[in-house]
């Protein structure tokens, strides 16, 4: 059984449908907080809509996959992921291509995913969050949506190449102390590996474009925000539309990084001359030397090469009301 899509998706009034079937995939070392304790309101709050819910611990990043694949080959109607944005990244590269819908219950440590789609996350200050976003999706419509493939890597959000991606690198993993000044870490860590990095010789291949230039950070993006959700990096993009956006940031020392950083943050880098955005389906990255790579947020190790696509409504994804203008079908 599908669930349905677009405006059909959700269930109506006088209608009886089959019990649906999901799992709740959660990790419990997401967040400042265990959200573990409160897991059990979430399935509760499901099981009264009308679903059969099992809950499973994830262990890893790579059994996250796992067990996103288990449910899409069992057929169940929804995964949902309790975690950050690497979680959920993680869950969805389980989920490409099936017809098992994604369920967002944010409960990390910068939540960008959660700010697209305007659920507020979960926090031990105010634990009913939880289970308040399982009620909002119990009976949500799914829709098909886009997700980017960099390498064997899927993600919903971005892939990033150059400076984000040294910073994540250093910094996972991270004990649950640390979650507590994850912006103010995140932001020294960027700027101790710009102080140590001049940026890197790019070549780049899109479907219409070719480019080459000294950058300090490239990004390709489904989604809108950025920078730990304070920037609005694409304020046009869409997770439906079949296109990703090219972000590339030039520069090679530490103040290009720091005005790059405080344009996005006012949203003055789409005037800027110094960064260019190119929409695309399909992107080739070279560099003479390895650089890093990450995908929502999880660092994926270095390369020479990085081919990045779009994979259009590759995944169905169940979509709150709040976050219905991200959709270009809708809109």
């Amino acid at each position: 059984m599908n669930l349905g899509e677009g405006a059909e998706g959700g269930w109506g009034s006088g209608y009886n449908p089959p019990m649906r079937t999901a799992v709740i995939i959660y990790n419990p070392t997401a967040g400042r907080f265990s959200v573990k304790p409160f897991i059990k309101s979430a399935v509760k709050e499901l099981e009264s809509a009308g679903w059969k819910v099992d809950a499973a611990e994830t262990k890893s990043g790579e059994h996250s996959i796992e067990l996103a694949k288990q449910a899409a080959a069992e057929r169940k109607d929804a995964a949902f992921a309790v975690g950050g944005d690497g979680t959920i990244g993680n869950v969805v590269n389980g989920l490409v291509g099936s017809e098992t819908a994604l369920g967002v219950l944010p409960a990390g440590t910068a939540n960008v995913w959660s700010i697209e789609l305007g659920l507020r996350p979960f926090a031990w200050t105010h634990p009913w969050v939880l289970r308040k976003n399982a009620a909002i999706l119990a009976n949500a419509p799914s829709h098909r949506v886009d997700v980017g493939l960099c390498n064997q890597f899927y993600f919903m959000m971005w892939a990033g190449i150059g400076l984000d991606a040294m910073a994540i690198q250093s910094l996972e993993p991270r004990i649950r102390l640390d979650k507590f000044f994850a912006m103010p870490e995140y932001t020294m860590s960027a700027i101790v590996q710009a102080t140590q990095w001049s940026g890197l010789k790019m070549r780049l291949w899109t479907d219409e474009h070719e480019v080459e230039g000294h950058f300090i950070l490239a990004v390709a993006t489904n989604i809108r925000h950025y920078m730990g959700g304070l920037s609005n990096l694409s304020p046009e993009a869409y997770i439906d539309d079949g296109l990703l956006d090219l972000w590339l940031f030039s520069g090679n020392n530490l103040g290009d990084a720091l005005r790059h950083a405080y344009d996005l943050w006012r949203g003055t880098h789409v005037n800027s001359g110094a960064a260019q955005r190119i929409p695309f389906r399909n992107l080739r990255v070279e560099a003479d030397s390895p650089y890093w790579v990450q995908t929502d947020g999880e660092a994926r190790g270095s390369t020479q090469v990085a081919e990045i696509s779009v994979q259009t409504h590759a995944l169905k994804l169940l979509m709150p009301p709040a976050g219905m203008d991200l959709l270009r079908s809708a809109a």
